[in-house]
């Protein structure tokens, strides 16, 4: 049982976690948990360490931002003793968490689960604080925001666990963003697959790095409520079957598959744009790789060819956060590269729509490009997968498209009144 930071945010709310895990020991279940910093302290710890320096030591960087989940998971081990449950708080240290040594966004390398299975044996429950480990060098490390989720799932995974349920402020995975989409759906189950695009084009629920972590292991996910009230929160059969939330599975677990299963937005996006670049080999090699080289994730990329077959015109997306460094880096490879102009626009969107269901149905696409040129939406770039669509259109027009995409592939809910 994994428990973010919205969940953990005050006494109150530490009170209805110990609950919900009151109500699994009751049943029966050897549980662990893993809680998130209470909502807001690893911004504010992060803004003192500003305070202080702008570029910081990253060993101390993890050492103060790794304290949030510390405080959380011996909170919440108080408030499991208060109710007479055994329970005992871990760091990731303790267990050990054994990650590689690049502080700040640090990658799982191995968990030794001994030690948890011996004290889940003596009834105890373990409430270990997440989104941390340890360096073979010694060090505190962190995994990147949203780490705790990547902890939780990493750990279900060496424990060999029935499931990895994921406590949050909504109850399930939603066909969109309910705050634009009034209509939006929860789903019951959704593929490993559709989640990691869902995860990585726009959509909160879930950290990327877990559900590829959950996918690669097999590992499956409940996403739900920590808001419920828990003594009416239905009990989850280890199968994931009748319950209030979404499964993350296998595709094969899904019975009756979506053509489209949601519609994601992202205001994440910069779009770059080198006109006239020299079309020879080597050259993008020479330009993703300054950008890999500075740590930039580089997304849709669209090439055309222009002047006589010698040059071409390419334009790529970038997070908004890294677009002035990037921006940087390119003008500073000019006379490597060769360009005629560098332009840049952060005032865009990308929109996408997810299903495993477009491996088998055509005109999928077409769809979409008629129901946004219906709106006189331009859309600026386009990039595809066997399960996903994401089209690049101007950022004020988002909320729109998202909507009348999420009606013209039939995912409205037909609510009362609507």
């Amino acid at each position: 049982m994994k428990f973010g930071g919205t969940s953990l945010a005050g006494i109150g709310r530490i009170k209805c976690a110990a609950r919900h895990i009151e109500r699994e020991c009751a049943a029966g279940q050897k549980v662990v948990v893993v809680t998130s910093a209470m909502a807001g302290v690893t911004d504010k710890l992060i803004g003192w360490m500003r305070e202080l320096s702008c570029i910081c030591d990253l060993r101390e960087y993890d050492s103060v931002i790794s304290s949030g989940e510390q405080v959380t998971s011996g909170l919440l081990s108080i408030a499991l003793q208060e109710l007479g449950i055994s329970a005992r708080s871990w760091q990731g240290w303790q267990i050990p968490v054994i990650t590689d040594e690049l502080h700040g966004a640090a990658h799982i390398e191995k968990i030794d689960g001994h030690a948890l299975h011996e004290s889940l044996n003596q009834g105890h429950v373990a409430v270990i604080a997440g989104f941390q480990g340890v360096t073979p060098s010694g060090r505190i490390s962190t995994l990147g925001r949203g780490g705790s989720d990547t902890s939780a799932v990493a750990i279900a995974a060496a424990l060999s666990a029935d499931r990895c349920d994921i406590y949050t402020d909504v109850d399930g995975v939603y066909t969109s963003d309910p705050r634009i989409v009034s209509r939006a759906c929860r789903l019951d189950r959704i593929s490993y697959e559709e989640m990691l695009e869902f995860a990585s084009l726009g959509a909160k629920v879930l950290q990327t790095r877990s559900v590829e972590m959950a996918m690669k292991y097999r590992v499956p996910i409940c996403v739900r409520s920590s808001f419920a009230v828990p003594d009416t929160f239905a009990l989850l059969p280890v199968d994931g079957s009748s319950f209030t939330g979404t499964l993350v599975c296998d595709e094969d677990e899904i019975m009756e598959k979506q053509i489209v299963s949601g519609v994601t937005h992202s205001m994440d996006e910069a779009k770059i744009t080198l006109i006239g670049l020299r079309d020879k080999p080597g050259i993008s090699a020479r330009v993703f790789g300054s950008l890999a080289a500075a740590n930039i994730s580089v997304d849709m990329i669209v090439q055309t060819v222009s002047g006589g077959g010698e040059r071409t015109d390419m334009t790529f997306t970038v997070p908004v956060s890294d677009f002035d460094r990037a921006m940087q880096i390119i003008g500073a490879i000019k006379s490597d590269i060769g360009y005629d102009d560098l332009l840049g626009s952060s005032g865009i969107a990308k929109i996408s729509v997810i299903g495993v269901g477009m491996r088998s149905h055509a005109g999928v696409a077409v769809k979409m490009f008629k129901a946004l040129a219906e709106l006189g939406i331009n859309i600026q770039a386009i990039t595809t997968s066997e399960i996903k669509i994401s089209v690049l259109i101007d950022s004020a027009f988002v909320e729109l498209a998202t909507r009348v995409l999420h009606s013209t592939y039939g995912l409205d809910s037909k609510k009362e009144g609507m």
